[in-house]
């Protein structure tokens, strides 16, 4: 019998998530154009594990890439769209999955026009449920650049906890910055 990887199995499902408000959709090299536009933001790629894009045949490889790695198993990606207006607004992803242990890490970015609205809360509700429900995992994790604290208060939003600060852990803008790490049992 063929064992078919979680990941892909439940691919479809993910890029379909949806609330009253966004959506998922499966990531699209159609969309370059507008995931270029935070991509190449240098305040919304700060705290990105992403690397600030300046030219838009950059973000179209970045595409690439994660589409290779969700054909792959390894990650789920999706462009959040808002409903009312089609427009694509960030990117979530579910990655680094043990299944041995129940285990995945999560992820998003937001054009900044779109900060501050409850779209990130909403999107990691929607990750949360669908990791619960479909891929059966028992907890979460999320790292997070300490001064980022919009993140993490969409994560505190959503029941995750601090479980871990790693000193020392990043260089941002010149400055050396801590590791949060927040987890969520499911």
């Amino acid at each position: 019998m063929e064992i078919i990887n979680p990941v892909i199995k439940f691919a479809d499902i993910f890029h379909n998530l949806s609330d009253d408000i966004i959506s998922f959709q499966e990531l699209d090299i159609k969309n370059t154009d507008e995931i270029h536009s935070y991509t190449s933001d240098v305040d919304v790629s700060r705290y990105i594990g992403w690397r600030l894009m300046l030219h838009r045949e950059e973000t179209y490889e970045h595409i690439e890439t994660m589409l290779k790695r969700e054909a792959a198993g390894t990650h789920l990606y999706a462009s959040v769209v808002l409903k009312e207006t089609g427009a694509v607004i960030g990117t979530v992803m579910l990655f680094d999955f043990h299944f041995d242990t129940s285990i995945a890490e999560i992820g998003y970015v937001f054009h900044k026009d779109y900060w501050g609205k409850g779209y990130g809360t909403r999107s990691v509700a929607l990750i949360c449920e669908f990791a619960e429900h479909k891929l059966k995992l028992k907890r979460l994790t999320a790292s997070v650049v300490d001064e980022n604290i919009s993140s993490a208060r969409i994560l505190i939003k959503n029941s995750f906890l601090l479980e871990e600060r790693v000193k020392g852990e990043y260089q941002i803008d010149g400055r050396t910055c801590d590791k949060l790490v927040l987890c969520k049992s499911l």
